[in-house]
């Protein structure tokens, strides 16, 4: 079992670093987007994709076990998504977004988001490629879930603390939860906001288009073939 284990992320880091070049090649920001089912990652997306729609190509992979119910929430934005059912699987894998890229069209100096598959696990151990794994956090979940899921919170650079309009009602510290997020994690980026309201989210918006901004200076020129080539 150990063997097997290893072969298998041996394999997946290895179509991962692949993406990476590709990705820095293509001057695209990619982030995964990593969470506990329910948590919100689905309407975020949506309400971010509004918001910053027409400043730069967006994309998304959608992961799910089954359905391309999300994809067409996202496709209804206007932005290509790419959805991957996993079955019986619990995560999304390097090679899987690979052949997912093709199906999307030219995202050079843009943003590409992973929907991950809705889990606090097995997630946290792949690489896709991608730029940063992003936590989300909803008020609802409890604020000891960092501790309770650690590899997850570990492998995230920033934690979105989502659903913060419902803070009145809920027995949830904000405090509380990003203490643990950075006792697992020592300086982990932290923002809270609310997805539905819009509380918070400029903060999020703005994180994303620095990080455009530099991910797509690293874009390669696009080398046109002329004709009989």
């Amino acid at each position: 079992m150990v063997q097997v284990e290893q072969d298998i992320m041996s394999a997946n880091q290895r179509h991962a670093d692949v993406n990476r070049r590709v990705f820095a090649g293509r001057g695209i920001f990619v982030i995964n987007l990593v969470s506990s089912p329910g948590s919100g990652k689905t309407t975020l997306l949506v309400k971010t994709i509004e918001a910053l729609k027409g400043e730069f190509p967006i994309g998304v992979i959608e992961g799910d076990q089954q359905t391309g119910l999300d994809a067409d929430r996202i496709a209804a934005t206007g932005a290509p998504a790419y959805q991957i059912n996993t079955g019986k699987g619990c995560h999304l894998d390097a090679h899987g977004v690979g052949h997912a890229l093709e199906h999307l069209p030219d995202l050079r100096g843009g943003l590409l988001f992973i929907e991950n598959v809705g889990n606090l696990v097995c997630p946290a151990g792949f690489d896709l490629g991608e730029a940063h794994k992003v936590v989300v956090l909803s008020t609802t979940e409890g604020e000891d879930k960092p501790l309770k899921y650690p590899d997850m919170f570990y492998a995230s650079d920033l934690m979105l603390l989502n659903k913060a309009d419902l803070l009145p009602y809920l027995d949830f510290s904000v405090e509380t939860a990003q203490g643990f997020a950075r006792q697992v994690h020592p300086g982990m980026e932290c923002l809270t906001l609310s997805a539905r309201s819009g509380e918070g989210m400029e903060a999020w918006l703005e994180w994303l288009r620095q990080g455009v901004t530099a991910a797509s200076a690293t874009a390669k020129p696009k080398v046109l073939l002329s004709e009989g080539t």
